[in-house]
């Protein structure tokens, strides 16, 4: 196999650091499928009251936990609204269908991100000819739409209709604290929002694995039902939650470092006459696209003969995400591979 100096296809490929390793080898465990782990049940409530939120799930991933949540607002036959680009949609295993038996209505935007009205103009009409529409799902940071923030008062606005309408509403945020670390907002103001909120601790938060499905009390009390269907009970999981838990009180505020870094080989990356656009960079994301005559698949193999991983995503596309086991020698050999082109 061969050795690659610096990994920037995605912030999951981080590794422990010494004090995250030395918290999950001195976590106190029990069986959590009993709920009688003390680390995973510490991680559960410090999670839920940093959001506001009455309680939280520690599960294996992202998807688990959106899937999950998808689940507690849907039934078979009925529909949700998310973006054409939304994770939910296009990298989940087709998971909408398979575990809910529900439909998804999509909305073209373009990065990631609509509107009030466009949610109000994709709610069906009370017609037995059509699904009944039950829940709206945004993504935030939008992946596919360059680690994009939601506006605000748009989400708010968005909230008004889900009000109005009587649906559900849901986060995907798995990159949610690096929106947070861009803008005025507090998990408190998310909390107070959304029905349902995931967030991820093994991506920019550094932790090896683990997500946090966030909610009512009876929400959660259902979440454990479903997750158990799932096959997502684990038992002595306060080894993985001890590393969530060093996460969310060590590498929250560290986030810009990231974003700074990104920006850094951006404004880079504007210099080359090979780079045909670049997605406008507001967090730890870069997606750029190149000219026709070099293909993002040209791109990939000249940076890993230098030793450095991208991800290709086709359509002359290219993706660099940055995470906190960058050094500066990573970032300076980036910018080297980067000129060589």
């Amino acid at each position: 196999m061969k050795e690659y100096f610096a990994d920037f296809r995605s912030d999951t490929v981080t590794k422990p650091c010494a004090n995250m390793l030395d918290a999950m080898f001195s976590a106190k465990v029990g069986d959590d499928v009993f709920g009688e782990d003390p680390t995973v049940n510490e991680l559960q409530e410090y999670a839920a009251r940093l959001f506001g939120m009455e309680a939280a799930l520690f599960c294996s991933s992202g998807t688990q936990t959106n899937q999950i949540a998808i689940k507690l607002h849907t039934q078979p036959g009925t529909e949700l609204i998310c973006d054409a680009k939304s994770h939910i949609y296009l990298y989940e295993g087709g998971g909408i269908a398979f575990n809910s038996g529900a439909s998804a209505r999509l909305i073209q935007s373009e990065r990631g991100m609509f509107s009030a009205p466009d949610v109000e103009e994709n709610i069906n009409k009370d017609d037995v000819h059509f699904p009944a529409t039950k829940l709206v799902c945004l993504e935030n940071t939008v992946n596919k739409g360059g680690g994009a923030c939601w506006n605000w008062d748009e989400v708010l606005k968005i909230k008004e209709v889900c009000t109005q309408h009587n649906l559900a509403f849901h986060l995907d945020g798995a990159r949610l604290f690096n929106a947070l670390a861009e803008s005025k907002q507090t998990p408190l103001d998310y909390g107070n929002t959304f029905d349902t909120i995931s967030i991820c601790l093994s991506k920019g938060l550094g932790a090896p694995v683990g997500s946090l499905l966030l909610g009512s009390a009876q929400h959660i009390k259902q979440a454990k039902r479903v997750r158990k269907v799932l096959g997502g009970g684990m038992r002595q999981a306060g080894f993985l939650a001890a590393a969530g838990l060093f996460a969310l009180k060590n590498n929250v505020n560290r986030l810009n470092e990231d974003h700074k870094k990104a920006k850094h080989i951006a404004s880079i990356l504007e210099n080359y006459n090979w780079v045909e656009t670049i997605l406008p960079v507001e967090t730890n994301i870069i997606i750029f696209k190149t000219k026709s005559e070099l293909s993002s698949e040209d791109i990939t193999q000249k940076l890993a003969k230098n030793g450095i991983k991208i991800s290709n995503m086709g359509k002359n596309l290219v993706r660099l995400v940055f995470h906190l086991n960058h050094s500066d020698i990573e970032i300076a050999k980036l910018e080297e591979a980067l000129k060589g082109i």
